[in-house]
Protein backbone atom coordinates (compact mmCIF):
# COMPACT_ATOMS: atom_id res chain seq x y z
CA UNK A 1 0.00 0.00 0.00
CA UNK A 2 1.48 3.50 -0.47
CA UNK A 3 2.21 6.24 1.50
CA UNK A 4 0.95 10.06 1.62
CA UNK A 5 3.33 12.55 3.07
CA UNK A 6 0.51 14.85 5.15
CA UNK A 7 1.05 17.30 7.72
CA UNK A 8 4.85 16.50 8.79
CA UNK A 9 3.73 12.67 8.84
CA UNK A 10 3.56 9.85 6.71
CA UNK A 11 -0.24 7.99 6.35
CA UNK A 12 -0.16 4.62 4.81
CA UNK A 13 -3.54 4.33 3.19
CA UNK A 14 -5.49 2.05 0.36
CA UNK A 15 -7.98 2.85 -2.18
CA UNK A 16 -11.23 1.55 -3.92
CA UNK A 17 -13.17 2.30 -6.47
CA UNK A 18 -12.87 4.74 -9.42
CA UNK A 19 -10.53 7.65 -9.00
CA UNK A 20 -12.66 10.07 -10.17
CA UNK A 21 -16.05 8.84 -8.38
CA UNK A 22 -16.42 11.54 -5.59
CA UNK A 23 -14.13 10.79 -2.83
CA UNK A 24 -15.31 9.18 0.43
CA UNK A 25 -12.60 9.14 3.22
CA UNK A 26 -13.26 6.43 6.37
CA UNK A 27 -11.58 7.77 9.64
CA UNK A 28 -11.08 4.90 11.93
CA UNK A 29 -10.99 4.89 15.84
CA UNK A 30 -8.22 4.83 18.95
CA UNK A 31 -5.53 2.36 18.24
CA UNK A 32 -7.37 0.71 15.35
CA UNK A 33 -5.41 0.06 12.01
CA UNK A 34 -7.56 1.21 8.75
CA UNK A 35 -7.92 -2.91 8.44
CA UNK A 36 -10.78 -2.76 10.83
CA UNK A 37 -12.72 -1.36 8.03
CA UNK A 38 -12.85 -4.43 6.15
CA UNK A 39 -12.72 -4.53 2.11
CA UNK A 40 -15.93 -5.95 1.46
CA UNK A 41 -17.21 -2.85 3.66
CA UNK A 42 -15.42 -0.23 1.72
CA UNK A 43 -16.20 -2.34 -1.80
CA UNK A 44 -19.57 -2.00 -1.19
CA UNK A 45 -19.04 2.13 -0.39
CA UNK A 46 -17.30 2.23 -4.26
CA UNK A 47 -19.57 -0.18 -5.64
CA UNK A 48 -22.31 2.98 -4.99
CA UNK A 49 -20.32 5.45 -7.15
CA UNK A 50 -17.48 6.47 -4.62
CA UNK A 51 -13.91 6.46 -4.38
CA UNK A 52 -12.79 4.53 -1.08
CA UNK A 53 -9.98 6.26 0.97
CA UNK A 54 -9.37 4.66 4.41
CA UNK A 55 -5.64 4.88 5.98
CA UNK A 56 -4.17 4.43 9.08
CA UNK A 57 -4.15 7.32 11.48
CA UNK A 58 -0.65 8.65 12.87
CA UNK A 59 0.83 6.62 15.97
CA UNK A 60 -1.00 3.57 14.50
CA UNK A 61 -0.39 0.76 11.49
CA UNK A 62 2.19 1.63 9.19
CA UNK A 63 1.75 5.36 9.42
CA UNK A 64 4.03 7.03 11.18
CA UNK A 65 4.76 6.43 14.90
CA UNK A 66 5.83 9.49 17.35
CA UNK A 67 8.66 9.77 18.35
CA UNK A 68 7.44 10.87 21.99
CA UNK A 69 7.13 9.35 25.59
CA UNK A 70 3.68 8.34 26.50
CA UNK A 71 1.74 11.33 28.64
CA UNK A 72 0.84 9.98 32.02
CA UNK A 73 -2.92 9.74 33.38
CA UNK A 74 -1.92 10.66 36.80
CA UNK A 75 -0.37 14.19 34.62
CA UNK A 76 -3.54 14.51 32.82
CA UNK A 77 -5.83 13.69 35.76
CA UNK A 78 -4.04 16.28 37.74
CA UNK A 79 -4.27 18.91 34.61
CA UNK A 80 -0.63 18.68 33.27
CA UNK A 81 -1.41 18.37 29.38
CA UNK A 82 2.39 19.02 28.50
CA UNK A 83 3.30 15.76 27.55
CA UNK A 84 0.54 15.24 25.22
CA UNK A 85 2.32 15.74 21.55
CA UNK A 86 -0.60 16.76 19.68
CA UNK A 87 -4.59 16.98 20.11
CA UNK A 88 -8.00 16.64 17.46
CA UNK A 89 -7.02 19.88 15.33
CA UNK A 90 -3.63 18.03 14.26
CA UNK A 91 -5.00 14.88 13.52
CA UNK A 92 -7.85 16.43 11.20
CA UNK A 93 -4.86 18.65 9.82
CA UNK A 94 -3.58 15.20 8.73
CA UNK A 95 -6.72 14.45 6.67
CA UNK A 96 -6.53 17.44 4.80
CA UNK A 97 -2.47 17.23 4.15
CA UNK A 98 -3.91 13.38 2.43
CA UNK A 99 -6.42 15.47 0.59
CA UNK A 100 -3.35 17.85 -0.88
CA UNK A 101 -1.18 14.64 -1.34
CA UNK A 102 -4.10 12.84 -3.63
CA UNK A 103 -4.76 15.97 -5.35
CA UNK A 104 -8.58 16.36 -3.66
CA UNK A 105 -10.27 19.61 -3.28
CA UNK A 106 -12.82 18.38 -0.62
CA UNK A 107 -14.36 14.46 0.01
CA UNK A 108 -17.33 12.98 1.60
CA UNK A 109 -15.96 12.45 5.69
CA UNK A 110 -16.72 9.30 7.34
CA UNK A 111 -15.32 8.61 10.87
CA UNK A 112 -15.92 6.12 13.67
CA UNK A 113 -15.16 6.30 17.31
CA UNK A 114 -11.95 8.90 17.37
CA UNK A 115 -12.00 8.79 13.86
CA UNK A 116 -15.88 10.14 13.67
CA UNK A 117 -13.94 13.12 16.51
CA UNK A 118 -11.41 13.52 13.85
CA UNK A 119 -13.75 13.59 11.02
CA UNK A 120 -15.90 16.50 13.31
CA UNK A 121 -13.24 18.12 14.07
CA UNK A 122 -12.38 18.24 10.02
CA UNK A 123 -15.46 19.90 9.60
CA UNK A 124 -14.95 22.28 12.00
CA UNK A 125 -11.64 23.30 10.52
CA UNK A 126 -12.06 22.69 7.48
CA UNK A 127 -15.64 23.53 6.02
CA UNK A 128 -14.32 24.39 2.36
CA UNK A 129 -13.46 20.81 1.88
CA UNK A 130 -15.81 19.14 3.52
CA UNK A 131 -18.81 17.55 1.15
CA UNK A 132 -20.69 15.94 3.62
CA UNK A 133 -20.00 14.28 7.46
CA UNK A 134 -20.88 11.06 8.76
CA UNK A 135 -20.41 10.45 12.81
CA UNK A 136 -20.20 6.93 13.60
CA UNK A 137 -20.34 5.48 17.66
CA UNK A 138 -18.54 9.17 18.57
CA UNK A 139 -19.10 12.41 20.74
CA UNK A 140 -18.57 15.56 20.70
CA UNK A 141 -15.62 16.00 23.29
CA UNK A 142 -17.89 17.36 26.02
CA UNK A 143 -17.30 15.48 29.00
CA UNK A 144 -20.54 14.69 30.33
CA UNK A 145 -21.96 12.72 27.70
CA UNK A 146 -20.33 9.88 25.53
CA UNK A 147 -18.11 8.45 28.50
CA UNK A 148 -17.03 5.02 28.36
CA UNK A 149 -18.73 2.28 30.91
CA UNK A 150 -16.91 1.89 34.16
CA UNK A 151 -15.37 -1.46 32.79
CA UNK A 152 -14.23 -0.42 29.55
CA UNK A 153 -11.99 2.28 31.59
CA UNK A 154 -10.48 -0.18 33.69
CA UNK A 155 -9.64 -2.21 30.29
CA UNK A 156 -7.89 1.22 28.70
CA UNK A 157 -5.72 1.72 31.54
CA UNK A 158 -4.97 -2.15 32.21
CA UNK A 159 -0.99 -2.41 31.11
CA UNK A 160 -0.04 -3.29 27.73
CA UNK A 161 0.18 -6.78 26.72
CA UNK A 162 3.92 -7.31 26.17
CA UNK A 163 3.44 -10.08 23.13
CA UNK A 164 1.24 -11.64 20.35
CA UNK A 165 -1.07 -14.03 22.38
CA UNK A 166 -1.38 -11.56 25.45
CA UNK A 167 -2.71 -9.16 23.06
CA UNK A 168 -4.89 -11.35 21.37
CA UNK A 169 -6.31 -12.07 24.59
CA UNK A 170 -6.45 -8.59 25.62
CA UNK A 171 -7.98 -7.94 22.64
CA UNK A 172 -10.81 -10.35 22.82
CA UNK A 173 -11.38 -9.21 26.33
CA UNK A 174 -11.96 -5.79 25.18
CA UNK A 175 -14.05 -6.69 22.06
CA UNK A 176 -16.30 -9.11 23.87
CA UNK A 177 -17.11 -6.44 26.52
CA UNK A 178 -17.76 -3.08 24.27
CA UNK A 179 -19.08 -5.17 21.01
CA UNK A 180 -22.91 -5.59 19.94
CA UNK A 181 -24.86 -8.09 21.54
CA UNK A 182 -27.02 -8.39 19.17
CA UNK A 183 -24.66 -9.45 16.63
CA UNK A 184 -21.49 -11.20 18.96
CA UNK A 185 -18.31 -12.14 16.28
CA UNK A 186 -17.69 -15.59 16.85
CA UNK A 187 -14.56 -15.99 19.32
CA UNK A 188 -12.34 -17.51 16.63
CA UNK A 189 -13.02 -14.97 14.41
CA UNK A 190 -12.62 -12.08 16.55
CA UNK A 191 -8.94 -13.75 17.61
CA UNK A 192 -7.99 -13.99 13.98
CA UNK A 193 -8.74 -10.82 13.24
CA UNK A 194 -6.93 -9.31 16.64
CA UNK A 195 -3.79 -11.27 15.54
CA UNK A 196 -3.90 -10.04 11.82
CA UNK A 197 -3.37 -6.55 13.22
CA UNK A 198 -0.90 -7.72 15.54
CA UNK A 199 1.28 -8.99 12.99
CA UNK A 200 0.38 -5.99 10.91
CA UNK A 201 1.98 -3.68 13.25
CA UNK A 202 1.70 -3.44 17.28
CA UNK A 203 2.23 0.40 18.84
CA UNK A 204 0.15 0.48 22.31
CA UNK A 205 2.39 3.35 22.75
CA UNK A 206 1.08 5.39 20.47
CA UNK A 207 -2.70 3.94 21.32
CA UNK A 208 -1.88 5.94 24.62
CA UNK A 209 -0.62 8.91 22.93
CA UNK A 210 -4.04 9.37 20.76
CA UNK A 211 -6.37 8.20 24.02
CA UNK A 212 -4.26 11.00 25.68
CA UNK A 213 -5.13 13.51 22.67
CA UNK A 214 -9.01 12.82 23.18
CA UNK A 215 -9.07 13.03 26.75
CA UNK A 216 -7.24 16.50 26.53
CA UNK A 217 -8.86 17.60 23.22
CA UNK A 218 -11.55 20.07 23.48
CA UNK A 219 -15.29 20.31 23.59
CA UNK A 220 -16.56 20.63 19.65
CA UNK A 221 -20.19 21.04 20.09
CA UNK A 222 -20.07 24.92 19.15
CA UNK A 223 -18.13 24.77 16.45
CA UNK A 224 -20.18 21.64 15.16
CA UNK A 225 -23.42 23.97 15.31
CA UNK A 226 -21.79 25.78 12.55
CA UNK A 227 -21.35 22.66 10.14
CA UNK A 228 -23.61 23.52 6.99
CA UNK A 229 -23.29 20.31 4.77
CA UNK A 230 -25.26 17.31 4.88
CA UNK A 231 -24.85 15.35 8.16
CA UNK A 232 -25.10 11.97 9.61
CA UNK A 233 -24.99 10.26 13.05
CA UNK A 234 -24.94 6.96 13.89
CA UNK A 235 -24.71 4.88 17.10
CA UNK A 236 -25.71 1.88 18.93
CA UNK A 237 -27.60 1.67 21.69
CA UNK A 238 -25.38 -0.76 23.95
CA UNK A 239 -22.04 1.37 23.51
CA UNK A 240 -19.98 0.51 26.22
CA UNK A 241 -17.25 2.54 25.34
CA UNK A 242 -18.91 5.36 23.56
CA UNK A 243 -21.98 5.59 25.53
CA UNK A 244 -24.96 6.44 22.72
CA UNK A 245 -25.16 10.05 24.65
CA UNK A 246 -22.26 10.59 22.43
CA UNK A 247 -24.09 10.40 19.61
CA UNK A 248 -27.13 12.01 21.04
CA UNK A 249 -25.27 14.70 21.52
CA UNK A 250 -23.61 15.15 18.40
CA UNK A 251 -26.94 14.62 16.26
CA UNK A 252 -28.12 17.45 18.46
CA UNK A 253 -25.27 19.80 17.75
CA UNK A 254 -25.70 19.41 14.03
CA UNK A 255 -29.18 19.57 13.90
CA UNK A 256 -30.02 16.48 12.75
CA UNK A 257 -31.86 13.07 13.67
CA UNK A 258 -29.29 10.10 14.82
CA UNK A 259 -29.66 6.81 13.81
CA UNK A 260 -29.79 4.52 16.41
CA UNK A 261 -29.39 0.82 15.73
CA UNK A 262 -30.88 -1.69 18.83
CA UNK A 263 -28.52 -4.17 19.97
CA UNK A 264 -25.54 -2.56 18.56
CA UNK A 265 -22.40 -1.85 20.36
CA UNK A 266 -18.62 -0.66 19.37
CA UNK A 267 -17.77 -2.53 16.11
CA UNK A 268 -19.26 -3.31 13.05
CA UNK A 269 -20.66 -6.80 12.78
CA UNK A 270 -21.39 -8.08 9.31
CA UNK A 271 -25.09 -8.18 9.57
CA UNK A 272 -24.93 -4.59 9.93
CA UNK A 273 -22.73 -3.80 7.35
CA UNK A 274 -25.74 -3.03 4.82
CA UNK A 275 -27.06 -0.57 7.20
CA UNK A 276 -23.69 1.03 8.11
CA UNK A 277 -22.92 1.24 4.00
CA UNK A 278 -26.68 2.88 2.80
CA UNK A 279 -26.54 4.89 5.83
CA UNK A 280 -23.04 6.51 4.29
CA UNK A 281 -24.07 6.44 1.02
CA UNK A 282 -27.78 8.04 1.17
CA UNK A 283 -26.15 10.93 3.25
CA UNK A 284 -22.95 11.21 1.12
CA UNK A 285 -25.78 11.66 -2.17
CA UNK A 286 -27.08 14.68 -0.53
CA UNK A 287 -23.89 16.19 -0.88
CA UNK A 288 -23.03 15.57 -4.41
Amino acid sequence: MPKAPANGVELEYDTFGDPSAPPLVLIMGLGTQMIAWPVPFCQAIADEGFHVVRFDNRDCGLSTIVDAPPPGFGDLLAGDTSGVPYLMPDLSDDVAGLLDALGVDSAHIVGLSMGGMIAQQFAIDHPARLRTLCSIMSTTGAHDVGQPAAEVITLLLSPAATNREEAIDRGQKMFETVGSPAYPTPTAELRARIGEAFDRSFTPAGSARQLACIVTSPDRTLGLAAVSVPSAVIHGDSDKLVDVSGGRATAAALGVEPLIIPGAGHDLPEELWPTYVQAIVANARKGD
